[in-house]
């Protein structure tokens, strides 16, 4: 049966180290936002304003979608490492997936504000390519981290909290 798996969790917490484990763990498809923003849209940012990039971010949504649902249909699994900041863009995909008969599964990963600054430091120093997409400024971690609205027992009900 094919799964679909939203991975969500705010910034630095390794919502990607842990989308490519899973993902291998389980024969999926991953998709990550970070490197199709970046590739579509960087060279295009003059500077950084949230709505510009997020209405990129929802277009990208919907290039991901009619990908991943083609795997779903072919019972296929699907990770999506798309950021999901909000309960809202969680519930977009999770209807999605309603649609075909697919029970979403939400994977909420969760760490200290202080160990996930850390990690972002070291990642944006370090450059992984399988990790690194951009560098994270302080502004804009500063800036997401209330922004990041925590999954309820509603949206975990078919999924876990992962301490990370």
């Amino acid at each position: 049966m094919a799964r679909l798996i939203i991975v969500t969790g705010p910034t630095g917490v390794g919502k990607t180290t842990y989308s490519l484990s899973l993902s291998k763990d389980i024969g999926a498809v991953r998709f990550s936002i970070d490197p199709w923003m970046q590739n579509l849209f960087s060279k295009d940012m003059t500077s950084l304003d949230y709505a510009w990039m997020i209405e990129r971010v929802y277009r990208c949504y919907v290039q991901i979608w009619q990908v991943g649902e083609q795997i779903l249909k072919l019972n296929g699994n699907v990770v999506l490492d798309l950021g999901f900041t909000t309960k809202e863009q969680r519930g977009h995909f999770a209807a999605l997936a309603k649609e075909l008969d697919i029970e979403s599964e939400v994977h909420y990963l969760s760490a200290p504000k202080d160990v996930r600054k850390k990690r972002v430091e070291k990642r944006n120093v370090e450059k992984d390519p399988s990790v690194y997409s951009f560098e994270v400024t302080d502004f804009m971690f500063n800036f997401m981290e209330p922004k990041y609205e925590i999954p309820d027992e509603q949206e975990l009900a078919n999924g876990r909290v992962i301490n990370a």
